[in-house]
């Protein structure tokens, strides 16, 4: 494609500056969104992995603001904090609640989603959180945590590493798919 040499970015500048100013940005805009919405497939599909979350909250957490002609930025953003256990499947065992937070399935001791004694357990009415208990009595007690922050583990591990070789691939790909539609296949 002659994109390592000279002659490849004089062709490619040539192309940009025959489409002129308005027709460039929406076609830069179209390029980015694709490309942002490639890689947030490949976040998403990622960061289901990495956390150990359902892909259903994983989509709720991370919201996108797409490219336009008067600003071509795509902006992924991620929101929530320390994830409860309740989330990554919890289930009770008679030596505590047994979770999967980081897609790795362990036992949190001492831990609990119903009452009574077993095996004839109820639900307590607290909408299938894991709690713990602070002191040695019945009261008081505390909502467990998994220690996964989605804003973090998006910008860290394997998920990040998906996002930017996804970018790093895919908008060149784009941009020259594009701009040989637009120049009627005179730049190839």
């Amino acid at each position: 494609m002659g994109w390592q040499n000279g002659e490849g970015i004089a062709r490619f500048a040539d192309a940009l500056r025959s489409l002129g100013d308005a027709r460039f940005r929406a076609v830069g805009a179209r390029v980015v969104n694709r490309t942002g919405d490639m890689a947030r497939t490949k976040v998403r599909r990622t960061l289901t992995k990495q956390t150990g979350l359902k892909r259903k909250t994983i989509v709720k957490a991370v919201r996108v603001t797409r490219a336009n002609t008067a600003s071509m930025v795509y902006v992924m953003r991620a929101k929530g904090g320390d994830v409860s256990l309740k989330y990554f499947s919890a289930r009770e065992t008679a030596r505590g609640v047994s979770a999967a937070p980081f897609g790795k399935r362990k036992i949190f001791a001492s831990t609990f989603i119903k009452g009574g004694r077993f095996p004839t357990r109820v639900p307590i009415g607290m909408g299938g959180h894991v709690f713990a208990r602070a002191g040695s009595g019945r009261t008081p007690i505390v909502k467990q945590k998994s220690g996964v922050f989605i804003p973090t583990e998006m910008v860290t591990g394997q998920t990040r590493a998906e996002f930017e070789a996804s970018v790093r691939t895919v908008l060149p790909q784009r941009m020259a798919h594009e701009l040989r539609r637009m120049t009627g296949g005179a730049f190839s």
